[in-house]
């Protein structure tokens, strides 16, 4: 995925029918530098980076999730600073925090999914503190880099949401400080924005040996300047798939495969048959060689994505 500019303002509104206009803003919020505490929800709530006073995602499943909430008190939930992996709405004890049904593909859930498809950045605020004495910190701009289900430590289905820190704004704070309680980084004092680095040799040479073709509809685009396809990762790279970047855990895909691909729309049985959104057989050659354990992880995800 591209990002923006990390010296880019981020300030879209969307206007939301029916019943006169709801504006929902996605980005920046005038006057409210990152870094700023709240001393409770009503008061964040106030300042416009979250509006509502109890659930952690503000959102509508046709505008988008424009803010969240990581108060570090759910234990899917992984926070590294610049990068967090939130485990999304689910229904949990209130006393325990723990998941007590299986997540469903809706409401703030689904309003993440609908900020990765189109993009749009998502104010973070992390509660400080404990739970009689927190604060709330706005710590700025991220942008939902991947999403899949999976299951959680307490066996229920959960919907899982990378999110990466994109404004040029670094946390400043010392990790012990951050709701961490989940994993341990102790080496890191600071956090900053920070790139996944990809082997684009090795995706280019994936692509030449299959003319740029794609493996799945076997589409070719040609433009101006030479053929195009894209190179998607089987097994995702980063946390928590980390998916190695080599050959053998590249498709060779036309843009909208490899979307429907990362989207869990289809996935890829052992003997090359497609399953779901996109139907037929993987092409594949003999100098190029599909590792059988990266398709089976993916389908375990896709699986979760689609019962």
């Amino acid at each position: 995925m591209c990002f923006p500019s990390s010296k880019k303002v981020y300030n879209y509104v969307s206007v939301i029918p029916p019943g006169g206009f709801a504006v929902r803003t996605f980005g920046e919020i005038k006057n409210i530098a990152v870094g700023t505490e709240f001393p409770s929800r009503a008061a964040l709530a106030a300042s416009g980076i979250h509006k509502p006073t109890q659930a952690g995602i503000s959102g509508s499943t046709t505008a988008g999730a424009d803010s969240i909430v990581v108060s570090g008190g759910y234990e899917d939930d992984e926070d590294y600073g610049d990068y967090i992996i939130y485990g999304g709405q689910v229904t949990a004890d209130p006393n325990t925090k723990r998941q007590i049904a299986d997540a469903e593909l809706d409401r703030g859930n689904l309003a993440l999914v609908v900020s990765y498809n189109k993009g749009l950045p998502v104010r973070v605020t992390r509660g400080l503190g404990s739970t009689k004495q927190r604060t709330y910190r706005y710590d700025g701009l991220y942008q939902v880099e991947r999403w899949w289900a999976d299951r959680g430590k307490s066996g229920y289905r959960i919907y899982c949401f990378a999110l990466r820190k994109i404004d040029d704004k670094p946390i400043l704070t010392p990790a012990g400080e951050l709701p961490l309680p989940f994993n341990q980084e102790p080496e890191r004092v600071k956090s900053y924005t920070t790139r996944i680095v990809r082997d684009t040799l090795v995706s280019e040479r994936v692509k030449k040996k299959h003319d740029y073709t794609c493996q799945a509809c076997s589409t070719r685009i040609e433009r101006l300047g030479g053929a195009y396809a894209e190179a998607a990762h089987i097994k995702p790279l980063g946390r928590p798939h980390n998916g190695p970047d080599k050959a053998n855990n590249i498709l060779c895909l036309c843009p909208n495969c490899r979307v429907l691909f990362d989207s869990w729309a289809f996935t890829i049985e052992d003997d090359g048959k497609l399953l779901g959104a996109v139907k037929g057989i993987l092409n594949e050659i003999e100098t190029h060689k599909i590792n059988r354990d990266y398709l089976a992880y993916h389908r375990r995800l896709y699986n979760e994505a689609n019962l």
